[in-house]
């Protein structure tokens, strides 16, 4: 999908645009993800050049892992990025988008992590750990 899309925190602290392309989301069901957003994690992705700021006063970055930081309003609590280090692109929270028009979710990460509580719709895949390749 290649457009101009909008999004925000709920506060409005963080706001950004994407001019490019997005993929589809990816449910995230690792125990990161869960003890980040409270439930799986979906995300889209772009390449960072394309993500532009319009307001980052609430925007700060969490280094949850070796491998990687999050991007969360600090004023709302709203989770909004995940940044891999040395990647040229950036995870972007698909709920925090302000139309989610025509993407859908491509497939289920980290299933095995799953709460019980998460039934994964037929059909869509899943793998156990992250994505092959």
């Amino acid at each position: 999908m290649t457009a101009v899309y909008t999004g925000s925190c709920l506060c409005g602290a963080v706001r950004y645009e994407v001019h490019g392309l997005l993929r589809d989301s990816i449910a995230c069901h690792c125990s990161q993800c869960r003890k980040t957003s409270g439930h799986y994690w979906s995300a889209t992705q772009a390449k960072t050049a394309d993500l532009h700021l319009l307001e980052d006063r609430g925007l700060r970055w969490f280094r949850s892992s070796a491998i990687a930081q999050r991007g969360f309003c600090q004023h709302c609590g709203s989770s909004l990025f995940w940044r891999p280090d040395g990647a040229d692109t950036t995870s972007i929270g698909s709920g925090t988008l302000d139309t989610t028009a025509g993407m859908k979710t491509s497939c289920h990460i980290y299933a095995a992590d799953k709460g019980d509580y998460v039934d994964i719709t037929p059909g869509v895949a899943q793998w156990p750990q992250d994505r092959p390749g």
